[in-house]
């Protein structure tokens, strides 16, 4: 989803963009305080150090404790995002692409707050500056001055949960995060779900499992999983469980289900086959399918045979027409076309309308200047037919291997829980 540091020898060459000191994803972040907070309060964050593994796996599971990984759909409190501030991942579109941000945050503020994690004081001011030309109300946001790798807030951020004691609390689990095991920079976003639950002072859960007699903490990424909220996980087994990028080596399909299970609170992952062209997260899901409803998918399909998507995407569609909800029920499965290949500088580009962002009052949906712009924006819209379908132009944004689903993340409806389960 992004241009990213140049990967070491041995490993994966590296990506347009690349440079030494960064990664795939680059981007500043700052992290919002608890909601609702004073208009445009910032706050900076201050480094602290992981618990030994041991403590960790000591630690209760979230689904031990009521929780679970909402829907999407469902109320969020607050929409996080990083802004732009790496030019490795976008280059000279790094402006273009601060203003699709400033679209994204306009259409999104109408419903929620939103909460905006700048890498530094220059970056805040810049971007303030971008978002009060494009006509946002400040007073919807809040912001934080945390500094990181790059700003893909869907793959390093917290995945929140919600439940508790009263099934009201929401609290943020920590899961590893490693540059989807191909770049170089990833050690600040790795610490942005710690600093986030500090803001917020939310109750935090770093996931691990035994692993040959001894805790280990379980990578994965936002893009990688999408749930209904009752129970059931769609995710891709090139993504997860694949050789290639393998996010936890040696770690068996298994132990990883019974983490996600312990972790999100589901009880069925769904296994698909394989993500797009393009995408160098190596299969993220949100790129494929994609639940609308509890019992409903979205499918991406390319119909024309000769292209690369055709036959994994075709692959994945019968996968889901045979699957079954938790009381044996076919899932209903809608197609979604593809937009026509997009390619700058030679490369392929992960477009796919299937990245689209579930808000409170709208869905914003990548477009491609592509002649399905229109049916894809008509199909989701019968989709979500209480939410407002607005396509945001995504051919800059892209072009950092990402799209509107890799640079937002959701943080649902409620109080936070007390931290450390106080």
């Amino acid at each position: 989803m992004s241009g990213r540091l140049a990967a070491p020898a041995g490993r994966l060459p590296a990506v347009r963009g690349e440079t030494g000191a960064g990664g795939r994803r680059s981007g500043g972040r700052e992290e919002t305080a608890r909601l609702p907070a004073p208009a445009r309060k910032v706050r900076r964050h201050r480094p602290t150090h992981d618990p030994p593994a041991e403590e960790t796996a000591r630690r209760p599971a979230p689904a031990r404790e009521g929780f679970r990984m909402p829907a999407e759909w469902e109320p969020h409190q607050a929409t996080w995002l990083v802004w732009p501030h790496a030019r490795a991942d976008w280059e000279v579109k790094t402006t273009a692409v601060e203003w699709c941000y400033a679209e994204m945050v306009r259409h999104l503020a109408r419903g929620e707050r939103v909460a905006i994690v700048y890498h530094d004081e220059t970056v805040r001011r810049r971007a303030e500056r971008r978002l009060r030309q494009a006509g946002v109300d400040l007073r919807r946001v809040d912001g934080h001055v945390v500094p990181t790798d790059r700003s893909w807030i869907r793959d390093c951020g917290p995945i929140f949960v919600v439940g508790g004691r009263d099934g009201r609390e929401v609290a943020a689990t920590d899961w590893r995060f490693n540059g989807w095991a191909r770049y170089r920079a990833w050690r600040r976003d790795d610490a942005l779900p710690r600093a986030i639950a500090g803001r917020l002072g939310m109750r935090r859960f770093e996931i691990a499992v035994a692993a040959d007699g001894r805790p280990r903490r379980v990578v994965l990424e936002g893009g990688a999983v999408d749930v209904n909220g009752q129970g059931l996980l769609l995710a891709t087994e090139q993504c997860l469980l694949g050789r290639r990028q393998a996010r936890n080596p040696g770690l068996p399909r298994a132990a990883l289900e019974q983490a996600l299970r312990q972790g999100l609170g589901v009880e069925r992952v769904l296994w698909l086959g394989a993500g797009i062209a393009g995408d160098d997260t190596h299969g993220h899901v949100d790129d494929v399918a994609r639940f609308v409803r509890a019992d409903t998918v979205a499918a991406a399909v390319e119909p024309d045979a000769g292209d690369d998507n055709h036959a994994p995407l075709a692959g994945n569609l019968a996968r889901l027409r045979a699957m079954r909800d938790r009381r044996g029920r076919p899932l209903r499965v809608v197609t979604v076309p593809m937009p026509r290949p997009l390619f700058f500088a030679g490369e392929r580009l992960p477009a796919s309308y299937l990245n689209f962002y579930v808000g409170n009052g709208v869905v914003l949906v990548p477009t491609f200047n592509d002649p399905a712009d229109r049916a894809a924006l008509g199909i989701l819209a019968e989709l979500f037919p209480a939410r407002e379908v607005v396509g945001v132009h995504a051919g800059d944004l892209v072009f950092g291997r990402g799209a509107v689903h890799c640079v937002t993340q959701q943080q649902p409806r409620g109080r936070p829980a007390p931290p450390d389960g106080a």
